[in-house]
């Protein structure tokens, strides 16, 4: 399965960006265009009303110059990527509320990986692993980092809620590429897991259980090691009993693993 890009893409996990046909839009960092199209990527579908818009862009501002100081930043967006959508509005009004207009080809990348991990998850229930993990890859391949827009309660909430979700996918990677005997690949997801989250305990026993496969005995335990350095700095812990006990296991009978 492979997605078609977009004439339109804000990206809003990492860096912000805004791409047209793929190619990176030149826009100034932490302009009120780039906090317009990041409110209006957190509202995709319901849109935004006017004074919403006003209020978190121009907080101190007149209301008469506010709302003329949104339509001239609406027109002007209009004027730098209506080209790439037809002539179509990049904003659209309707119903009372200000939304990113989907329907001339707009997306978002949060939203797009949201929508493949829902399929991938579907897929997967259904028996179909291999697509399943088709999908997954080009969901993790969109989430170039955390959630960057927006900074109220709302937008941590949807952050948190993105990264455990990307989370679930590498995990679910790493564990198919291992029962594969695809050792590398499931070293690389697991690394990605954790260097997202250091302290994920699953993660860095699966790492273990590559380098054992691959016959790095030295390296398994280093990696033992570490995750306990960790649990210890991070929580004044020891590892979780399935930890250690893959650790005994090591050292005592590795190729058991």
């Amino acid at each position: 399965m492979v997605s078609a890009q977009p004439p339109i893409q804000i990206c809003v996990l990492g860096p912000f960006q805004v791409l047209a046909a793929g190619r990176p839009l030149a826009l100034r960092s932490g302009s009120k265009a780039e906090a317009l199209l990041g409110q209006l990527a957190l509202h995709p579908d319901d849109g935004l009303g006017r004074d919403a818009l006003v209020e978190t862009l121009w907080p101190a501002s007149l209301v008469t110059h506010a709302h003329e100081s949104l339509t001239s930043l609406i027109y002007s967006l209009h004027r730098l990527i209506g080209d790439a959508l037809g002539g179509a509005p990049l904003v659209a009004h309707v119903h009372g509320a200000y939304r990113l207009n989907v329907a001339a080809g707009v997306a978002v990348d949060a939203q797009a990986f949201a929508a493949l991990a829902r399929t991938g998850e579907h897929l997967a229930r259904a028996g179909e692993r291999a697509a399943a993990a088709g999908t997954f890859q080009q969901a993790v391949a969109l989430y170039r980092g955390d959630l960057s827009a927006g900074g109220e309660l709302t937008a941590l909430v949807v952050r948190e809620n993105l990264r455990a979700r990307y989370l679930t996918l590498l995990a679910w990677l790493a564990d198919e590429r291992y029962a594969a005997g695809e050792y590398a690949q499931c070293l690389a997801h697991a690394r990605h897991l954790l260097a997202h989250d250091p302290c994920r305990e699953d993660a860095h026993r699966l790492v273990m259980r590559c380098h054992v496969r691959q016959g790095e005995r030295a390296q398994a335990v280093r990696q033992y090691r570490l995750c306990a350095a960790l649990v210890r700095a991070e929580f004044e812990a020891e590892p979780e009993p399935a930890t250690t006990a893959l650790f005994a296991q090591l050292r005592r009978d590795p190729a058991s693993i």
